[in-house]
């Protein structure tokens, strides 16, 4: 069974607010809520940044059966893999198997760079992120750790754990990259707007080493009367996010954002944004997702009427996939 969650975004929404949609989302049907951990928004328009760690202990308790995950990136610029691993082990000691699982990457230079440590070329962030991960494992699984690895720990050991660590999956956007993590993750986070994409990534994870491990994708949605329409407000809320290569990696303010997609046109957000709210089409395109053999599917709405989309999905989209 396809669990479908709701996206909470800190990047486009104050903390307080994101916290009444996570009940609201539970009352409308979602299984689960996946949040971002941003120390900076996409833009300076989007406005909010709140801290994902504290928000997920009042998210738990303010809840009662959702489950919760986010992405972290476990380099050592804003976060030492063994900080995190204390974070993730009194969550999930606190609430029992509520939070399966989290997924982790190599970062972006707008949240990791503000530490004053140097910024990295991929290859060794790449490198940074696989020993950040198993550093972590090996702390959630109550091992004392030290290594000199790209990310170093020195004799650590955590002394509250959950009984049933969480799986740490890896998250990729293109092939290459999902392919590297099917040997040492334990699952794959990637996109799911490009459904050809999207089987070519899955190939690759499985391809190598990820075959019987789980996939959940992330979708992003422009829900609006109308695809131009829809189109027009994924424009203005989320084409940030949208840039792709480098240039989301490297970028390091949310004025040079702004900048670098001034040049960028609604009909462009076609490709990363499933626009309109025709229920029959949304059901339609997370059935192919789940035809995929994808496991879990995050739901994004990108617009500001967060409460009309939760509605909108508890009363025709989440019943019908279910169906």
């Amino acid at each position: 069974m396809v669990r479908y969650s709701y996206h909470a975004s800190h990047e486009q929404f104050s903390p307080g607010e994101l916290l009444s949609l996570a009940v609201a989302a539970e009352a409308a049907g979602f299984d689960g809520i996946f949040c971002s951990d941003h120390l900076q928004p996409w833009s300076v328009s989007q406005g909010h940044s709140g801290f994902t760690w504290a928000w997920l202990g009042a998210a738990l308790q303010a809840t009662r059966r959702l489950s919760f995950a986010t992405i972290t990136v476990p380099g050592g610029w804003r976060y030492h893999p063994a900080v995190l691993a204390q974070a993730i082990g009194t969550l999930c000691q606190m609430f029992p198997g509520r939070m399966p699982w989290l997924a982790f990457g190599s970062g972006e230079a707008i949240n990791e760079q503000l530490t004053g440590l140097p910024w990295p070329p991929k290859a060794e962030r790449n490198a940074r992120l696989r020993d950040g991960v198993q550093a972590i494992r090996a702390l959630l699984a109550g091992e004392r750790v030290s290594t000199d690895a790209s990310v170093k720990v020195a004799d650590a050991r955590l002394w509250d754990r959950p009984a049933e660590p969480p799986r740490l999956f890896g998250a990729a956007t293109s092939e290459a990259t999902a392919r590297w993590l099917g040997g040492w993750a334990d699952g794959l986070l990637t996109l799911g707007r490009d459904l050809e994409q999207l089987q070519r990534v899955i190939a690759a994870f499985r391809e190598g080493g990820g075959e019987g491990k789980p996939v959940h994708v992330k979708l992003d949605v422009s829900w609006a009367a109308g695809a131009t329409d829809a189109l027009l407000q994924a424009h203005r809320h989320w084409r940030y996010a949208c840039l792709g290569g480098d240039a989301s990696w490297e970028l390091r303010q949310p004025e040079d954002f702004e900048r670098a997609t001034r040049y960028m046109r609604p009909e462009d957000l076609d490709a990363h944004v499933l626009p309109g709210n025709d229920a029959s089409r949304h059901v339609e395109h997370l059935q192919a997702c789940a035809a995929l053999g994808v496991a879990a599917i995050d739901i994004h709405h990108v617009g500001p009427a967060q409460r009309e989309f939760i509605d909108a999905y508890g009363s025709s989209v989440l019943p019908a996939v279910r169906r």
